[in-house]
């Protein structure tokens, strides 16, 4: 009865997958010798409604009885309260660990980024597993010190009390290699206790000279059982795949095609995304537009050095300038919106199975993140994680460096089911959904104002570094972290005052179709031609007209 009820959820796990699968990331890790300055890049934008409250969870010492709780979901925890699944028992020491949505870094300078997949819920879901994806990052951030352990420790984790989570990828990093962790579940029959493992996962290493990109189906590829050194993966997890036909001894062990051989979303839901930011990066490559079943090479080598500064301008793109154009399409509206909402399920037949275009800058973005770790420097300096509330396109990142011990209130609460002007997220939701009104006419302001507050960060950065240096290597590691806690935290301080106070300004600058100048005088935003072409502007009263005889 057991094996029948826990059949019986995974189905119904997989008829509400279309619901859920909307909300999605895009995330990009860049290897330290394809970075400007020798550096490893990783980043994430949070699609959809996740915990956007910084909430740094203190690491130590514990005692051999100590456990640890589990909670279902906790990525969600603004939307609806996670609830007590479990405990295991704590590691003897834990690092300190950044905790949003998706856990992001570490004290140690290990940072994760995240994306769904979801993958074959029938054959692979596991209803008996103990843990979600988030568990795995706040387990794996509070014991690893490096990339590689992280894997190791998520791995062990889920294998031991088994993965109760659709199919995900976690980007980890350090300041010397990039992981990409691909996992799901072990199958509909598994139990706890159970001698087979309670997960399937593998993991990859990023190339140093190149760059990942993933946005929402499995990317992993062929695991080449003979490169441990490039490669990890779960026990045994030829077997239970062969079991049930999806693989057959002695062929490539394609992780991708096995656990997520149909990807979710219309055709071009992730492999668009993948496209724009290859197309960005390496330009000279010349892409091809690929459907869900084709797949790009695991990472390519960009034209030019990445810098943090660009995958910030590429998480705030529309495919503006491509066929593709969201600020160019008729839906885009008299004033160029590239944003646009969820269809719902009353599409028109002919196009029952199609959606919008899906950019990298999403409206319904929680957060985004690029982190830069840097080589040379301890993790609590080198590592600084750019950090911004709801939509890239108009958000302002602030930088926070892994040794920091605290962050503003402002940034670490907040209700989403209110409007709060004390809460730094809704300063930037608000600025993002106004501009929508008017876009052309306000998101050259938004991209101005934003400017002023990044370019000072990117100009103070070497400064602050230096200091910070300077007492780490006298010994002084507490007054480091003291001086890096009162630098971030007027930072934040300052954006969250800041954006406020120019939300209100274009609020007052910017209504009734109008512009007001700093003299006083106003400009009227109007409406292009082609616009009013496209929607027949005059045509019932030039109708009426020829109906009685007027010229």
């Amino acid at each position: 009865m057991k094996k029948v009820l826990s059949l019986l959820i995974a189905v119904i796990f997989v008829l509400s997958v279309p619901m859920s699968a909307a909300f999605a990331c895009t995330t990009t890790a860049t290897g330290k010798d394809a970075t400007a300055n020798g550096s490893t890049i990783v980043s994430h934008t949070c699609d959809g409604w996740y915990d956007h409250r910084i909430v740094i969870v203190e690491g130590g010492t514990h005692g051999a009885d100590e456990m640890v709780d589990i909670y279902n979901d906790p990525c969600t925890a603004t939307k609806s309260e996670p609830k007590l699944v479990g405990q295991i028992p704590q590691a003897p020491e834990t690092y300190t660990y950044f905790n949003v949505g998706y856990p992001f870094m570490n004290e140690k300078g290990v940072v994760i980024s995240e994306f769904t997949w979801s993958g074959d819920y029938t054959n692979f879901y596991t209803a008996n597993g103990l843990f979600v994806i988030a568990n795995l990052q706040q387990l794996g951030l509070q014991r690893a010190a490096t990339a590689r352990e992280c894997v190791k420790v998520m791995g062990e984790l889920a294998e031991k009390y088994g993965y109760a989570d659709g199919g995900e990828c976690l980007l980890v990093a350090d300041k010397d290699e990039i992981w990409i962790f691909e996992i799901c579940g072990a199958g509909p029959l598994w139990e706890q206790g159970s001698e087979a493992p309670g997960a399937h996962w593998a993991a990859r290493r990023v190339p140093d000279d190149a760059t990942f990109v993933g946005a929402n189906r499995s990317r992993l590829g062929v695991i080449d059982f003979n490169d441990t050194e490039n490669f990890m993966w779960s026990t045994n997890i030829t077997a239970y795949p062969a079991s049930i036909g999806k693989y057959t001894e002695g062929e490539p062990f394609n992780f991708t095609k096995i656990f997520n051989p149909t990807p979710y979303g219309y055709e071009f839901y992730a492999s668009r995304r993948e496209w724009r930011a290859f197309s960005l990066l390496a330009p000279s490559q010349e892409f091809p537009v690929l459907g869900r079943q084709d797949h790009y090479d695991f990472a390519i080598k960009p034209d030019e050095p990445v810098t943090v500064q660009k995958i910030m301008s590429i998480y705030a793109d529309h495919l503006e300038g491509t066929k593709y154009d969201m600020t160019q399409d008729p839906a885009a509206g008299a004033f160029h919106n590239p944003h646009r909402y969820a269809v719902g399920r009353d599409k028109p037949e002919s196009a029952a199975s199609e959606d919008w275009e899906r950019e990298i800058a999403q409206y319904r973005c929680s957060y985004a993140f690029v982190a830069e770790l840097r080589k040379d420097m301890p993790g609590e300096i080198g590592s600084v994680l750019w950090y911004g509330c709801d939509c890239p396109d108009t958000t302002v990142y602030v930088p926070i460096y892994a040794g920091v011990t605290s962050v503003p209130e402002a940034w670490a609460t907040g209700n989403r089911k209110a409007f709060d002007t004390t809460c730094a997220w809704w300063a930037f939701n608000f600025v993002n959904n106004y501009a929508q009104l008017q876009w052309d006419l306000m998101y050259p302001q938004i991209l101005a104002a934003k400017a002023t507050f990044e370019d000072k960060f990117f100009a103070e950065q070497a400064e602050v570094d230096a200091k910070a240096l300077e007492l780490y290597n006298a010994g002084d590691v507490d007054g480091a972290r003291a001086y890096l806690t009162e630098y971030t935290n007027k930072c934040m301080n300052d954006v969250y005052e800041g954006w406020w106070a120019f939300a209100w300004q274009l609020v007052g600058t910017n209504y009734d179709g109008m512009h007001i100048n700093e003299d006083g005088s106003s400009t009227n935003r109007g409406y292009d031609r082609d616009y009013l072409e496209s929607i027949h502007f005059g045509s019932t009263s030039l109708e009426d007209k020829a109906n009685l005889g007027i010229q």
